[in-house]
C-alpha cells in the first residue's frame, strides 16, 4: 500500500507551500480537508489563504515565522471555512520550514501535514486547548500587560523585577535568571526563584561553556528542554549544575536588541512544558521585550551616571570656614533631568589670605550651559589663585569665555548658528579681620545688605559688561564695609525673577524675608528659596506670567559680632567719581533706602536733596571723586541719621547769598534750613561735609565749620 493511501485512511493529507512562488502543492486528501476538489493540484496562495478562518490565519502566521526564526515544527490548529465564512472542520497542522542555503527567510519552504481533529464535546475535557478561544485572548492580555510594565521600567532592577512579576498564562515559570555579555564572559544579571548564593557557579563562565545560556547567546537561537532527560542529553557537563534545582523544564532564549544579542533569559518550570508553538510565541514575545526594557534601561542608567559624575564635579561647593564670619549657600537647577545648570558660586582661599566669593550665571540652563559654566569656573579659579586683584580677575575670564564663545560651531536648529554665550558674574574678595569686600561685578544683580536690625537695603555697586560680550572690558571695584552683625546676600536672577516676576517685583517678595530675625544662616537660606520655590509661591505669580522658570544660586555671608549694642546702627558707604556722575542717584536711592521706616517723609525728601547738592558740588567745584558714608543710629523713633561727604579739596565751602537769578551757591543755605546740625570738618588731606537729621525733631540748627560733629 502506498504513503498516500495509508495517510488518506487516518484523514491526513500532504502540502507543501512555496513562500517565494507564492504557490501552495496539495495532494488530495489535503485538498478535500481545505474544502477544494479532492484531488492533487496546485493552487495560488490567496486560493488557499481564504479557507482559513481569518483570525486563525493570522495566528499560523505567527507560528510560522517563529518556526523560521528558530528552525523548529510549526504546530496548529486551524478553522476551515466555506465561501460563505461558515466553519466546515479543525484540522491540525504539523510543518517543517526549509530555509534556502542563502538564510533568506522570506523565501522558506513549508513542508507538512493537515489532519482533521474532532472538537471536544460540551462537557467533556481535553488536554490541550485549540489555539483559537479563550487561551489566545488571557494570552493577548497578557502580553499586553507586560508590554506595559516592561515599557514602564526605567533601571535594570526594576526590569528584573517585573519579568519575575510576570505570570504566563497557563505555564508560569517558578525561576528566572537573566544573564548579561562581557567581552567573552556570560554574567548573571538577575535572578528570581532561587536562593541566596545560588547562582554563584553560573556568575561567571566563558561563552564557549556547555550550557543552554551560553549556546542561545553563540547561536542566537532558543533552545527549549522539555525534560530532564533532554537536558542531560544535550548538555552532560552542566546538567549536574541545573538538577540540584529539581526542574522539569526549561527555555532558555536569546536577549537580542538592535540586532546585537546582549544575553540571554532562562525560564524554569517546575512542571513538565511541552514548548507548544503557542508557548514557545508567548516566550520569544516576552524575550523580545525583555530585551528592549533592558537596552533602554541600560542607555538610561549610563545617562544618569553621566549626568550624576557631571553634577558631582561642577555642583557648587564651599570651601574653608571664614574666621570670624558664617557663611551658607544654596543651588537650585530649574530641572528637566539635570541636577546642574548655568548657576554656580564658589569660595577660594587666596594668596594674601583673604577669602573670593564668586557667584555667576550662564545664559541658558542646558547641557551647553552647564559646559561652559564648568570651564569659566576653572579659569576663574585659577586666575584668583594666581593673586590678581577682582577687576582683573573678571576682564580675564571675560576674554577666555569670549574666545572659547567664538570657537563654537554647534548649532541651535536646523540651519540657525547657535549664539554665542555670555555670562554674569559677581566676584568679591573679603577680609576676614576688616570685614570688607571688594566687589567688582559683570552685569549681575546688585548685593543685597542686611543691617543689624534686620534693615535690607540693595548695595548698588559699579559695574561692567557681562563677561564674553567683549574681548576686553573694564571692571570697577566697589568696596562695601560689612559691621558687625550684618549680612550681605548674593544671588543669581532666578532667586528674584522666578515665578513670573521682574527685578522690582522680585525684589518686593524677598525683602520680608532677609528682614525677618534669624540667627541661623542655614535658614535664611532655606527661606530664601522657599520663598520662591515652596508652595506658597506658586499662589501668587508676577507680573510677567509667562516668563520661563531658572536656575537659583544664592550666597549668604555674616560678620559675627561680639558683644552688639542695643540697637545696632545702619550704614553705607558709596564712592562718586568724577567721571561717573550718575552715581549721585545711586547716592539718593541709598539714603531712601536707609530710611525706608523713617517717621517723616519730609526729612527724608530732605536728606535726598542735600546728599544731591553735597556730592555735585564736589563733583562740580573740585577735581576728585566724592566718598559719601550715611548712618543711622538710635532707637526707634529717636534715631539720627548722619551723613558725610569727604573730597581731597582743602578748599573750604562758604555760605553765600545768591541772588533770585543764581544758578549755584544754595547748598548750605539749603543745609542751614534742612538739617537738624550741619558742619564742615577740616581733615589731613581734604575735608568732609556733614549733616544730621534727629527722627524726633532737633533743638535748633547747629553749625560747626572746622571742626569735628
Amino acid at each position: 500500500m502506498r504513503t498516500e493511501d495509508v495517510l488518506a485512511a487516518i484523514a491526513t493529507g500532504l502540502w507543501r507551500w512555496d513562500n517565494a512562488a507564492g504557490t501552495v502543492t496539495l495532494d488530495a486528501e489535503a485538498a478535500r480537508l481545505l474544502g477544494l476538489p479532492p484531488e492533487p493540484g496546485v493552487y495560488r496562495e490567496a486560493a488557499v489563504r481564504s479557507r482559513f478562518h481569518p483570525v486563525d490565519w493570522n495566528e499560523i502566521y505567527g507560528v510560522v515565522n517563529l518556526a523560521v526564526t528558530e528552525g523548529t515544527l510549526a504546530e496548529a490548529r486551524l478553522r476551515i471555512v466555506d465561501e460563505r465564512g461558515q466553519v466546515l472542520r479543525t484540522v491540525r497542522s504539523r510543518s517543517k520550514p526549509v530555509v534556502p542555503a542563502d538564510g533568506d527567510t522570506e523565501s522558506y519552504v513549508l513542508i507538512g501535514t493537515l489532519q482533521e481533529v474532532a472538537e471536544p464535546q460540551p462537557g467533556s475535557s481535553a488536554a490541550d486547548t485549540p489555539i483559537t478561544g479563550d487561551w489566545r485572548r488571557s494570552r493577548e492580555a497578557f502580553l499586553l500587560d507586560a508590554g506595559r510594565a516592561l515599557a514602564e521600567a526605567r533601571s535594570t532592577e526594576e526590569v528584573l523585577r517585573v519579568a519575575a512579576s510576570l505570570s504566563m498564562p497557563g505555564f508560569s515559570p517558578d525561576g528566572l535568571a537573566v544573564f548579561g555579555v562581557a567581552g567573552e564572559r556570560l554574567t548573571i544579571i538577575g535572578h528570581h526563584g532561587q536562593s541566596a548564593g545560588d547562582e554563584d557557579p553560573f556568575t561567571d563562565m566563558p561563552l564557549d561553556t556547555d550550557y543552554p545560556a551560553a549556546e542561545a547567546v553563540r547561536t542566537g537561537r532558543a533552545i527549549y528542554l522539555p525534560s530532564p532527560e533532554e537536558y542531560r542529553r544535550r548538555y552532560p557537563a552542566t546538567w549536574p549544575l541545573a538538577r540540584r534545582f529539581g526542574r522539569r523544564s526549561w527555555a532558555y532564549l536569546p536577549l537580542v536588541s538592535s540586532g546585537r544579542t546582549m544575553g540571554a533569559w532562562m525560564a524554569g518550570f517546575q512542571h513538565p512544558v511541552r514548548f507548544s508553538p503557542d508557548e514557545r510565541a508567548v516566550l520569544s514575545t516576552v524575550a523580545r521585550m525583555l530585551a528592549q526594557a533592558l537596552a533602554r534601561a541600560g542607555v538610561a542608567e549610563t545617562e544618569r551616571e553621566l549626568s550624576l559624575g557631571l553634577q558631582r564635579s561642577m555642583m557648587p561647593t564651599l570651601g574653608p570656614d571664614i574666621p570670624g564670619m558664617t557663611v551658607a549657600a544654596r543651588y537650585v537647577p530649574t530641572g528637566g533631568g539635570l541636577q546642574v545648570g548655568g548657576d554656580w558660586y564658589d569660595m577660594i582661599p587666596l594668596p594674601n589670605g583673604r577669602i573670593a566669593l564668586i557667584i555667576g550665571d550662564v545664559q541658558g540652563h542646558d547641557v551647553r550651559a552647564a559646559g561652559l559654566m564648568g570651564q569659566l569656573r576653572i579659569a576663574l579659579r585659577a586666575y584668583a589663585s594666581e593673586g590678581h586683584r577682582p577687576d582683573a580677575v573678571l576682564s580675564r575670564a571675560s576674554r577666555f569665555l569670549s574666545g572659547l564663545t567664538d570657537g563654537y560651531e554647534g548649532v541651535a536648529g536646523d540651519d540657525e548658528p547657535a549664539a554665542p554665550r555670555f555670562a554674569t558674574c559677581l566676584y568679591a574678595e573679603v577680609d576676614p579681620d576688616a570685614g570688607t569686600l571688594d566687589i567688582a561685578r559683570a552685569g549681575h544683580p546688585d548685593p543685597v545688605v542686611v543691617s543689624a536690625d534686620g534693615t535690607a537695603v540693595i548695595r548698588q555697586t559699579a559695574g561692567g559688561l557681562p563677561l564674553g560680550i567683549e574681548t576686553d572690558s573694564d571692571y570697577p571695584t566697589t568696596r562695601v564695609v560689612l559691621e558687625p552683625g550684618e549680612t550681605i546676600m548674593l544671588c543669581t536672577d532666578g532667586l528674584i525673577e522666578t515665578g513670573g516676576h521682574d527685578m522690582a517685583t522680585g525684589w518686593t517678595r524677598l525683602r520680608p524675608v532677609l528682614e525677618e530675625p534669624r540667627e541661623d544662616l542655614e535658614e535664611l537660606a532655606d527661606a530664601l528659596v522657599q520663598a520662591v520655590h515652596g508652595p506658597t509661591s506658586h499662589y501668587t505669580t508676577g507680573p510677567l506670567a509667562d516668563r520661563r522658570e531658572d536656575d537659583i544660586a544664592v550666597l549668604v555671608l555674616r560678620r559675627e559680632s561680639g558683644r552688639a549694642p542695643e540697637t545696632p546702627a545702619r550704614r553705607s558707604v558709596l564712592t562718586i567719581a568724577q567721571a561717573e556722575p550718575e552715581r549721585i542717584s545711586v547716592g539718593r536711592q541709598l539714603v531712601r533706602e536707609l530710611l525706608h521706616d523713617w517717621k517723616d517723609p519730609e526729612q527724608v525728601d530732605s536728606a535726598v536733596l542735600m546728599v544731591s547738592e553735597m556730592a555735585t558740588n564736589v563733583l562740580v567745584h573740585t577735581d576728585g571723586d566724592a566718598l559719601m558714608a550715611a548712618e543711622v543710629s538710635g532707637e526707634r523713633g529717636e534715631r539720627r541719621l548722619r551723613v558725610e561727604v569727604a573730597d581731597a579739596s582743602d578748599e573750604l565751602p562758604h555760605k553765600r547769598r545768591p541772588g533770585e537769578m543764581a544758578s549755584s551757591g544754595r547748598g548750605l543755605v539749603l543745609m542751614e534750613m534742612l538739617a537738624d546740625a550741619w558742619g564742615v570738618d577740616p581733615r589731613g588731606e581734604g575735608k568732609s561735609i556733614w549733616f544730621e537729621l534727629y527722627e524726633g525733631g532737633g533743638a535748633g540748627v547747629q553749625t560747626r565749620v572746622g571742626a569735628g560733629p
